[in-house]
């Protein structure tokens, strides 16, 4: 499909949504949740920072450790069905700023979760009902927005992570950016990356080392789209 096309497309799009405004629907929590392509490809067209962008082919040397595609993680089972990440547009941009900063020093970022649909947090308090760690259905959560992500540093020469506080998705006071019981090296490790992501517009979570927010999360609409319909919406635009 070529580009005038797709751009007719998001346009006619765009006029449905605005003239059928007044039918949006809350969810249980009085929440707007953006749960289809149509109404996704009409944000997205009216602004592009909107667009959900695949980490992996916009960010060169990005490594993928996607836990919840597996069952590695607090859940114990796959809640995604393929191993992806997406976030919108500005944060992939800060985030291969970030990449290219690190790789001075022949280090780069792994992502463990990125963009997640609403309907995952759902299902996560049902599992974790602890707002320090896990978001409540009723607000939504940052990844939902696509503003959020979950992330470390390796060595690009090894691939493996430096040495962090505790393992990623820890409920523990470990985890906690307060905690120093700890080496120096590890208290220096989540300094570098808590310093490296806060100066490219991130904000840190208070009790996870790893969960960034971006900057003017707020102005994203909670989302739940699955992966596969963004990677097919990509197939699309081309």
């Amino acid at each position: 499909m070529n580009g005038i096309i797709y751009k007719n497309i998001l346009l006619i799009l765009l006029l449905f949504i605005t003239s059928n405004a007044q039918q949006i629907n809350l969810n249980e929590y009085g929440l707007y949740v953006v749960d289809n392509a149509e109404t996704y490809l009409a944000i997205a067209g009216k602004d592009s920072n909107k667009l959900l962008v695949d980490i992996e082919k916009y960010i060169p040397n990005i490594m993928l450790d996607i836990r919840y595609a597996t069952d590695n993680n607090f859940v114990g089972e796959p809640v995604y069905n393929i191993p992806k990440a997406f976030t919108r547009l500005p944060v992939a941009k800060a985030l291969r700023k970030i990449q290219y900063e690190l790789m001075k020093e022949n280090l780069g970022l792994k992502i463990y979760d990125a963009y997640r649909p609403y309907s995952v947090t759902v299902k996560f308090f049902k599992k974790v009902k602890d707002t320090n760690f896990v978001a409540s259905p009723k607000k939504g959560s940052r990844h939902n927005r696509g503003c959020a992500v979950d992330i470390t540093v390796i060595d690009l020469k090894t691939g493996k992570e430096i040495e962090m506080p505790t393992p990623y998705d820890d409920f523990t006071e470990k985890a906690s950016q307060n905690f120093n019981d700890l080496p120096k090296n590890v208290i220096n490790n989540r300094e570098k990356l808590k310093r490296i992501m806060t100066e490219n517009g991130f904000k840190v979570f208070a009790t996870e080392w790893w969960h960034f927010d971006f900057k003017g999360w707020e102005n994203y609409e909670l989302m739940d789209i699955s992966f596969e319909e963004l990677i097919g919406l990509e197939k699309i635009k081309k």
